[in-house]
């Protein structure tokens, strides 16, 4: 019975920023917990991040297997900054098989975008999240990232802009919700703008909440009453949704 009640319950795939701290991030899992969802966490590392190959592609499938044969019916993605690259490269899994993968997408009911960085932004965030408080090391990284995305194009820059081109022209159409702020580096607002226009334009549902001052990844701590009030106003819409299609269902079949 409880197996049962689990897979009524949606699930959340949240994807973390790098090197998230478990006390942070699980103030987002409070949230959906708080709402009776179940919270499923996927992260990479820097190290995965770096090699795509054998790092977060190898991530990415074991996740889109797992929800393959996942019996949830209802499901939502919550990324936060380079989160977003991670969910590129589930979509790049999913695209290469869009038959197969049908069902899974259309679980798929809701999308939550925070501070989500592009790879334009790499050789700024990366740097920041590894040495946020040693402004030598994090100049060295700079320099390295910006290297290894000149160097290594087979091995990681092309899987990069693959992620990428698949995060603006996504097969999964599910609502989003986007927070962003004017004056991040690295979630930029311009480049989330480009995701938004790209979004529109496949007649995707966009919401966006954009704050002239905040700071990366931080929109929950700064703006805490917005932000919540924007996501559970969010989740509520797609809640409402999906019960008035199961209604028509039902009444479709005269039951």
């Amino acid at each position: 019975a409880a197996e049962k009640q689990s897979e009524v319950k949606p699930l959340v795939v949240m994807f973390p920023w790098l090197l998230a701290r478990k006390n942070h991030i699980s103030k987002y899992y409070d949230i959906y917990l708080s709402r009776g969802y179940d919270v499923l966490s996927v992260s990479i590392t820097p190290w995965q991040f770096f090699w795509p190959l054998t790092g977060t592609q190898v991530v990415a499938s074991d996740l889109i297997d797992y929800l393959y044969n996942c019996s949830r019916q209802t499901l939502f993605v919550h990324g936060f900054s380079v989160g977003a690259y991670l969910w590129g490269e589930c979509l790049v899994k999913l695209n290469s098989d869009l038959a197969k993968y049908t069902l899974l997408m259309s679980k798929i009911k809701g999308q939550i975008w925070d501070s989500a960085a592009d790879i334009t932004e790499t050789s700024k965030g990366l740097p920041q999240a590894m040495f946020p408080r040693n402004a030598f090391l994090k100049s060295t990284m700079e320099k390295y990232v910006d290297y290894h995305l000149r160097t290594f194009y087979d091995t990681a820059t092309q899987h990069y802009l693959r992620a990428s081109q698949l995060f603006h022209t996504t097969p999964v159409r599910a609502p989003c919700l986007v927070f962003v702020s004017k004056n991040d580096p690295i979630g930029s607002v311009i480049a989330n703008i480009k995701a938004k226009e790209s979004w529109d334009s496949m007649g995707m549902k966009v919401y966006w909440k954009c704050w002239e001052k905040s700071r990366h990844v931080s929109h929950l701590m700064l703006h805490r009453d917005e932000y919540l009030a924007a996501l559970h106003a969010f989740l509520d819409s797609v809640e409402t949704e999906l019960q008035q299609s199961m209604i028509k269902q039902v009444s479709s079949l005269g039951v």
